[in-house]
């Protein structure tokens, strides 16, 4: 052996296993790179895209200019996210045979633009069946499909509705001698499904195509089970995730590279749209056998597999192409005023609350409202502006979303209205800079006060009076919406809508709701994290500390109606997240009387909530989609039953 190449082997082994080892550069972010005889090389481009549900020739020219500019970097493979070409839920869309062969055509249309390097495309295949599916093109031909078998079918995904799992035998591609795979999303979350058996068939690498929807917490938690994956299998895995906001869901990439020992090499942004460029370093795989046999145990039945071969001179000089990322060019994105980079969402600034990490709530919260207004082509949003701390947040979130002058707000004082509550809203629009129109109410609630006099009696009284006011509001900015074309932003929360502490046609009235999905506490939060991260206040000191009022009778607060709301937020917590029972409630140390009247209130809003505008989805189990409980429903936890 050349003295000098037995020095590099073992300089690179004293690296790769002593205990200081460091697996990553600093200054890159990937792994140092082995010396060139040790290694072979495979160049991979992560595509994170932000796609859009049936825009089919929209997606597909996204996919054909991404995939020239990872030609362009060297890379050997471009990965795209799961059902790429289509968008990520096509739901009943595909129950439509011109949307299936409109789908297959742009899977022809970006063959033939594959003339550098190979692509792996998710799109809806068609023969006895539909499936979900991914394409591996090479030189404008589809050289292997892979039908995901794994279909998951809770939370918000029923894919069971429209596809059939794959059963054919699982295919190797031998590309220039290292040995390439296809997998699904839910391909991987099973630790005996394919990636397993690709292990086993002795595969080098495993891409696993994704649409997996944020939700707090969730980006740990995947990262953990696919590093597991990645070492029980023995293969480098290659997860590529949508990102970008599609109706309630929020995709927030977090696209990863994971080498053979189940280690990060590198990591894409999350939230942002971009190409991820990985110069992938392949060990002989006898080495990992040797000294970490898991997932090298080859199945009898599994030694025949199927395997393409395909020939393409793969780089060997380490040193050529550096782990990078390339900005997708979006033309119809527009600046956000928050700068959601990995150090503002990462950091918590010491704020507690009920999110472990309040900046990735933040974030997909900007992230989901952005694209449910461009993507559904409204030129700016309104809102009315209370002065309090829910409407607050969501003309922050508005602002850092499409920017200021989208962005416009309206008072409409009332009667009960108190001197703080235009005083806090001026103050708010100042520090956000969007406008603020003042339009009292009192003029219209007179007329109405008056001519319901003959039909309701001579006084109204409690709820009628004051849901009138909020129905006034409602009238007033949807009459501003028809004339403008701007979306009205709802500003209830999650305890909110829970309970029912809110008026239906009245504050409910909109077309997206931001904060649905936020408990009251998330509400408080979210704006001083957002404070913090802007280094000043955004939303004023006076909304944060005053008491939230709905301001529809005299000295109104929440509290007089609803517990408090740390207890509150607990209690819906347990009832809607984890489906407890009103008695499981008390056996936990809930007051009794207020566990049983949280669970009914909860259960007699859901005719409300069912004619709520969507939101964004950030929790496990939001309203909606997560949670489908029937109207009409004769039971209750603490053992009633009507009949």
């Amino acid at each position: 052996m050349d003295p000098t190449f037995k020095w590099q082997v073992a300089v690179a082994e004293w690296i790769r296993w002593s205990p200081g080892w460091n697996p990553l550069n600093s200054a890159t972010g990937s792994r140092l790179p082995l010396p060139s005889k040790l290694v072979r090389k495979l160049i991979i481009g992560s595509s994170q895209l932000d796609l859009t549900v049936g825009a089919i020739s929209a997606n597909t020219e996204k996919i054909i200019t991404t995939l020239a500019l990872a030609s362009e970097a060297g890379c050997d493979v471009c990965v795209f996210p799961e059902l790429s070409i289509v968008g990520y839920p096509p739901e009943d869309l595909l129950l439509k045979p011109g949307f299936i062969r409109d789908n297959l055509a742009a899977l022809e249309e970006i063959s033939a633009n594959t003339n550098g390097c190979a692509a792996v495309v998710g799109f809806v295949d068609k023969s006895d069946d539909l499936y979900n599916a991914a394409a591996f093109i090479y030189n404008s031909e589809v050289r292997s499909v892979y039908h995901k078998r794994l279909l998951p079918n809770y939370s918000v995904f029923d894919e069971e509705r429209y596809f059939r799992p794959g059963t054919s035998d699982l295919e190797l591609i031998n590309f220039s001698g290292v040995r390439l795979a296809m997998s699904i999303c839910e391909d991987a979350w099973s630790p005996s499904g394919p990636i397993r058996e690709y292990g086993e068939m002795g595969a080098d690498v495993v891409f696993n195509l994704n649409a997996s929807p944020f939700s707090t917490n969730k980006h740990e938690t995947r990262s953990k089970m696919l590093s597991v994956r990645a070492q029980d299998a023995s293969v480098a895995l290659v997860y590529v995730n949508m990102v970008g906001g599609q109706d309630e869901l929020v995709f927030d990439g977090g696209s990863t590279l994971f080498d053979s020992s189940g280690e990060i090499i590198f990591e894409q942004e999350r939230f942002i749209e971009s190409l991820g460029i990985y110069p992938l370093h392949l060990k002989d795989r006898f080495r990992k056998r040797l000294l970490d046999p898991r997932g090298t145990q080859a199945s009898p039945k599994l030694k025949a597999a199927k395997e393409v071969s395909l020939e393409r001179k793969l780089k060997t000089d380490p040193d050529g192409v550096v782990s990078s990322t390339v900005k997708i060019p979006s033309p119809s994105r527009v600046d956000i005023g928050l700068s959601l980079d990995r150090s503002v969402v990462g950091a918590d600034f010491g704020i507690d609350g009920p999110f472990a990490n309040p900046g990735e709530v933040y974030a997909a919260l900007v992230l989901g409202t952005r694209d449910y207004m461009l993507k559904n082509h409204f030129p700016s949003a309104i809102l009315g502006v209370s002065g309090g701390i829910d409407s607050s947040l969501v003309a922050t979130i508005a602002v850092d979303a499409v920017g200021s002058q989208r962005v416009e707000g309206f008072a409409m004082p009332s009667r009960y209205s108190s001197d703080h509550s235009l005083t806090d809203a001026d103050s708010l629009a100042q520090n956000l800079d969007i406008g603020l129109k003042v339009i009292p109410i009192e003029g219209p609630f007179v007329a109405y006060l008056t001519e319901l006099t003959g039909a309701l009696g001579p006084e109204l009284k409690g709820l009628t009076e004051e849901n009138l006011q909020s129905r006034l509001r409602g009238v007033l900015l949807m009459a501003i919406s028809n004339h403008s074309g701007a979306i009205v932003l709802t500003t209830g929360n999650k305890s909110e809508s829970a309970t029912g502490y809110s008026t239906l046609y009245g504050d409910t009235a909109g077309g997206f709701a931001v904060i649905k999905d936020i408990p009251k506490m998330g509400v408080y939060q979210l704006a001083r994290w957002r404070n913090a991260a802007a280094g000043r206040d955004l939303i004023p000191q006076s909304v944060l500390e005053k008491p939230p009022s709905a301001e529809l009778r005299p000295d109104q607060t929440d509290q007089d109606s609803l517990p408090p709301y740390e207890v509150l937020d607990r209690l819906i917590e347990q009832y809607v997240d984890f489906d407890m029972t009103s008695d499981e409630m008390i056996s936990l140390g809930a007051d009794p009387e207020l566990a049983i009247r949280v669970a009914r209130l909860i259960d007699l809003s859901e005719y409300k909530r069912r004619q709520n505008p969507p939101g964004v989805r950030v929790s496990e189990k939001a309203f909606g989609k997560d949670r489908r409980m029937p109207i009409t429903n004769g039971y209750r936890s603490n053992g009633i039953h009507l009949g």
